[in-house]
């Protein structure tokens, strides 16, 4: 039977190919799909799809397999199998503002595209917290004065620092993710098991 994956384009599309490449796979077929949302290679089917669906279209079964952000997995809590991390999309949840921001002695407002997260990063930390979500350039809030600090990913540091904001405090080490539907992987074991072997080596599944 023919496993399908769901990926998402852009940034991860291309370090996932690459790491497909390393291993021995055919991505001819998938580097040059130019529009084509479902392509077809000798092993596997794979279908593109925004990263936040990766997982519901896992969840779902209409792909059997799904490359997803660890955030994301973080955010929603989808039920899936998180089969095993990947050596690429590495970056961390931070928690960052102004310099100043770091003391405080009042109820803070927090800006962030992980509204989830943060509430159990607070909650865990035994402080309560008003927060706001957003859905792109979480960075601005504390500029403008909407947000006392922000929750987000960073990878360099470097749009933090353009924009006068410090990482805080760190809150978890994220990277990209194998995650597979819970029935696929009985149902389709004697595909899913060469393919996750040959993409990580043996002993890997259970």
């Amino acid at each position: 039977m023919t496993i399908s994956i769901a990926l998402t384009k852009g940034r991860v599309e291309k370090q996932f190919l690459q790491y497909l490449q390393s291993r021995g796979f055919d991505v001819g077929p998938l580097i040059e799909k130019g529009r084509k949302l479902l392509v077809e290679t000798d092993e596997f089917t794979c279908i593109f799809v925004k990263g936040w669906d990766v997982a519901t279209y896992v969840e779902y079964g209409i792909c059997d397999l799904g490359i997803v952000g660890e955030d994301i997995l973080a955010e929603t809590r989808p039920d899936v199998f998180d089969l095993m991390p990947l050596p690429f999309g590495k970056c961390r949840f931070a928690l960052a503002g102004k310099p100043e921001s770091i003391r405080h002695n009042r109820k803070r407002r927090i800006a962030t595209k992980y509204p989830n997260v943060t509430q159990r990063f607070f909650r865990e930390k035994g402080e309560s917290v008003d927060i706001v979500k957003l859905e792109g350039s979480v960075e601005l809030a504390p500029i403008v004065g909407l947000a006392d600090a922000i929750v987000d990913i960073v990878e360099t540091g470097t749009t933090l620092k353009e924009n006068g904001l410090v990482v805080i405090e760190e809150i978890q080490l994220i990277t990209a993710r194998l995650i597979a539907n819970r029935s696929a992987l009985k149902i389709k074991k004697q595909s899913i098991q060469p393919f996750i072997e040959k993409l990580h080596g043996e002993g890997v599944y259970k």
